[in-house]
């Protein structure tokens, strides 16, 4: 096993609503989203984002197009309206989790 950030496994989108965050990693093929799905787990997600997210980490797994869906509650301190957070629309936090490092096999 080595270690790789998600960046070289995967492209991200987030969007958001109120003061909750949505991921989409897309795998780049079958084989990658198949570790992903076993190594991005909430939990994992949860301490990669430290006090950023506050609330529960859902996933949601989308085999039939390679992704997972990832719900990140109470992340964006109130929402677009609430917030003074430089990043109040949770535009960057795909990038942020593209930089998580998971275990991979190697090769």
């Amino acid at each position: 096993m080595t270690t790789k950030q998600i960046c070289e496994l995967a492209y991200a989108r987030s969007g958001d609503k109120g003061d909750v965050c949505q991921v989409n990693l897309l795998a780049f093929d079958d084989e990658t989203y198949a570790v992903l799905a076993r190594e991005v787990t909430p939990e994992r997600v949860k301490a990669h984002f430290g006090t950023m997210v506050k609330g529960d980490v859902e996933i949601y797994p989308m085999p039939n197009v390679n992704s997972l869906e990832i719900v990140l509650r109470n992340a964006l301190g109130g929402g677009a309206t609430r917030t003074l957070l430089f990043d109040q629309t949770g535009k960057s936090m795909s990038t942020a989790l593209l930089r998580m490092q998971i275990p991979v096999p190697e090769g």
